[in-house]
C-alpha cells in the first residue's frame, strides 16, 4: 500500500499536500481500492469557502457514493477536470494524476490534526 510520506491525511481517507497556503486534496489509495471503481466524481464548490469537515463533494463507485470532506478550511480554487472524463485516474494514481482539488487556505490555518503517514498507517492498520 503506498502511503507517501510527505502528505498529511485525515482519518476520513483524504490526503493532503500542502506548499505554502496552496493544498492539493484527493484520497488515499486504500480509499479508492475499498471504493472499487470508480465513475463518477462531482465537486460542485469551486469558488467556495468550504469550513473543516464540511463536505465538498462525492465520489460514485460501481457499488456506492461517499462524500468527501475537506480536511482544513479553505476556498477550493480549481477542480481536477480530468476526471470528468477519466474518473479511474483515481483508483489508478490517487496521488498523481487522481488529486481531486486545490484550494488556498487562510495564513494560521492549524494544521495539527492532520495524520502523517505513520498515524495514518496506524488507522488503517497497514
Amino acid at each position: 500500500m503506498n502511503i507517501p510520506a510527505d502528505l498529511k491525511y485525515t482519518k476520513d481517507h483524504e490526503w493532503i499536500k500542502i506548499e505554502g497556503n496552496s493544498v492539493t486534496i484527493g484520497i488515499t489509495e486504500f480509499a479508492a481500492k475499498e471504493l472499487g471503481d470508480i465513475v463518477f466524481i462531482e465537486v460542485d464548490t469551486v469558488g467556495d469557502e468550504v469550513s473543516n469537515g464540511d463536505v465538498f463533494g462525492t465520489v460514485e463507485a460501481v457499488k456506492t457514493v461517499s462524500d468527501l470532506f475537506m480536511p482544513l478550511t479553505g476556498t477550493i480554487d480549481e477542480f481536477n477536470e480530468t476526471l470528468e472524463d477519466s474518473p479511474e485516474s483515481v483508483n489508478q494514481d490517487p496521488y498523481g494524476d487522481g488529486w481531486i482539488i486545490k484550494a488556498t487556505m487562510p495564513e494560521g490555518t492549524d494544521t495539527s490534526d492532520l495524520l502523517d503517514a505513520e498515524g495514518y498507517k496506524e488507522i488503517i492498520g497497514a
